[in-house]
Order: C-alpha cells, then structure tokens, then sequence
C-alpha cells in the first residue's frame, strides 16, 4: 500500500489526529468539570452545567483510549518507556479521571447540599488534574526523559516524580489548563442557561490572556533550551533499530523545523489568532463561531507543539541517541498497513457517529428543564 517510511509519518499524523480530538471533545467536558463551582451558583444551575456535557462526556472519553490503544500498537517502544518514565503522574491522571464517573453519577443521588458540594469538588478535580498533567508531561518531552536502553532494549529510568516539575514543564502546564477551561467556558456559553452562560464572557477574557502569555513564553523559552536534532539515521524504510542513529543538542534546536518549512510558523500563529478570535466571537453574541475558533485553537496549539518535537516522539536526556523517533520507535510494516486499514474504517465511523450525537442533543440546557426533569437529568 504505502512504503514503510510514509506509513511512519501517517502513523504520526493519525495519533496527532486522535490527541486532537481527545482535546477537543473531552477538553471540552474537562473545562465545564474545572469550571462547575465557580459558574453555577444554586444545585439546579450545577446540574444545568453538568448537563450540558452528560450525553457526551463518556463517549468523549473514546478518544483517549482509542489514542492510547494506537500509541500502544503503532509506537510500542513509546508506550513502554513513556509508562516507565511517567509512571506516577499517568497514575495521578487515572485517579483523577475515576472520580468523574462516580461523581456524575452518584452526587444527585441523595438530597443533601453537602454530599453534592463535596461530589462537584471531585468534578472539579477530575477535571482540573489530568490537563494540569497531561501538559506537564508534554512539557518535559522538550526537555528529555532520562531513560536509556541496555543491549537488550530493556528500558531503564533513572529520574523521580518531583524532576518533573521544571520551571518550562510548569509553564506548559498552564498552557494546558488555560486553553481547557478557555474551551469549556466557550461551550458553556453556548449550551447553557443565559443566567449562568452570562458569567462566562469574564472567564473567557482571563483565560485568554494567560493562555496567550503563557503560550507566546513558552516559544521564547524554547530559544533559550537545548534541543535535540537528528543528525544521522539509518534507512527510514528499513526495519527499526533504536539505537542506530545519531543525535546532537543545540539551544534553540526545538524551533529549528520552523527555518525548514516556513510555512509551519501558520500555526501558532493561528493559534493565537483563533484564541482571540473566539474571545472577540463570544463579545459580539456568536457562541457558535466561537466553539468552533476554540476548537481550531486547540487543534494549532497541539500541531504546534508536534511540529516543534518532530521526529522525535520521546527524547532522551540521559543518552541522546537512545531517543525515541517516528522513524524507529515503530511497530512492523505489515502491523502498520493493517492497522491503517482499520483505522480507515473506524476513524470515520466514529467521527460520523460523535457529530451525530451532538447534532441530535444540540440546544440549550435551562434551568426550567432540569426543574422539570428531577429524575431523568443528572
């Protein structure tokens, strides 16, 4: 179907993909969750916020497994040492993510202010942990992991939990939380009540301005950080070897594909562009519009941070040269054509189901209809 070494850069392309959508729509229900206690002020309204999001938030969560189910068998080496090296935090993210189901799904289930201020609270932070992260994580693969592979490609990681709080990985932290709980506001004032979507425009504003300062930062930062370039490689379209290459560090290095293809520089730009574009579209009443620039907004965020890194996936600070790439941290050629024959199917499928169901349930929740739905609505 395709040669190895353009299956390796599709199978970038397809993950990038799935992380994007996992952003998009589970961003989107994360944002509402960080937001709950601050924009809803009496049960019926929370329970309006939540509903804004409860025919979706389950099914939005697809993506991330179908992301991490396409990282394990596309990029296994990555799968592996990324476990390893972020062991602890992937559990933090977990436990963070178990409290959501049981708090949607049990605060409602007795009457008792209390009982479902203290399940909010666990929206809250079930929402507000795995983005806070989930970009740190992404901030400390610019910086390296230290890991490296013995002749055996046994991985070993030599660093702690607390090394992964750099000043940067901090930094890209909030650029995650930011841009999450910028969409949620953004889809909050689109879907909710007008007497809770009217608290959203301050919010919004807010959120923008950190995420863009954090943002822009951040590509400074880059200019003033070793990053990694590969210098030598063997074929791309030969079978994997993990160690066979060479790789040098340089300051600035992250920002070098930018020089290569100019063209890429399009994307934080937009970026920034499409933020302050939704918070613009929000001012002048077309929440629709501006759903859809924040979505775009997340789309370049993310695209901006894959271009910097590429090829590289997983780089390693411990022996530069045992980095992991999309050129050799892959699975089989035969693996990845049959992979992409069934991704060709079920990629669309899904697509085409999720816009469904949000066409189907596409409204504003109220007050009223929560008031009247004591029992059908959570």
């Amino acid at each position: 179907m395709f040669d190895y070494e353009t299956l390796k850069l599709i199978w970038w392309l397809i993950i990038g993909v799935l992380l994007i959508c996992f952003a998009i729509t589970d961003g989107m229900d994360m944002g509402v969750g960080a937001l709950l206690p601050f924009v809803a002020k009496t049960d019926q309204e929370r329970r309006v916020v939540i509903n804004t999001v409860g025919a979706h938030w389950d099914g939005n969560q697809v993506w991330f497994i179908t992301a991490g189910a396409a990282l394990f068998a596309a990029w296994p080496p990555v799968y592996g040492t990324a476990f390893s090296s972020f062991y602890f935090a992937m559990m933090l993210v977990l436990f963070a993510l178990f409290l959501r189901p049981l708090a949607f799904d049990y605060r409602s289930k007795i009457e008792s202010d209390k009982w479902r201020n203290n399940w909010d609270w666990a929206i809250f932070v079930g929402s507000s942990v795995p983005p806070l992260v989930f970009g740190v994580a992404f901030g400390n693969l610019f910086l390296g992991a230290p890991f490296s592979f013995d002749e055996f490609l046994k991985v070993t990681y030599t660093g702690s939990f607390f090394e992964l709080f750099h000043p940067f990985a901090l930094l890209c932290g909030v650029v995650s939380v930011a841009m999450i709980v910028f969409h949620g506001a953004v889809w909050i004032n689109l879907r909710a009540d007008h007497i809770i979507a009217q608290r959203t425009p301050k919010i919004i504003n807010i959120s923008v301005v950190v995420l863009v300062l954090a943002f822009v930062l951040g590509g400074v930062y880059l200019t003033q950080i070793d990053g990694y370039m590969l210098t030598q490689i063997a074929d791309k379209n030969a079978a994997p070897d993990l160690l066979n290459k060479t790789v040098e560090r340089a300051t600035g290095a992250w920002l070098n594909n930018y020089t290569l293809m100019p063209l890429t520089m399009l994307l934080p730009l937009s970026a920034i562009a499409l933020a302050l574009g939704s918070a613009l579209l929000v001012k002048v009443k077309r929440p629709g519009y501006a759903l859809l620039a924040s979505s775009l907004m997340l789309m370049a965020i993310i695209a901006t941070a894959g271009v910097s890194l590429f090829p590289f996936i997983l780089p390693s600070s411990s022996f530069m040269d045992h980095s992991l790439t999309i050129w050799d941290a892959v699975s089989s050629e035969k693996t990845l054509n049959i992979m992409l024959l069934v991704v060709s199917f079920f990629l669309p499928l899904i697509i085409s189901y999720t816009t469904w169901c949000y066409v189907k349930m596409w409204r504003r929740v109220t007050v009223q209809e929560i008031s009247e739905n004591e029992h059908s609505a959570y």
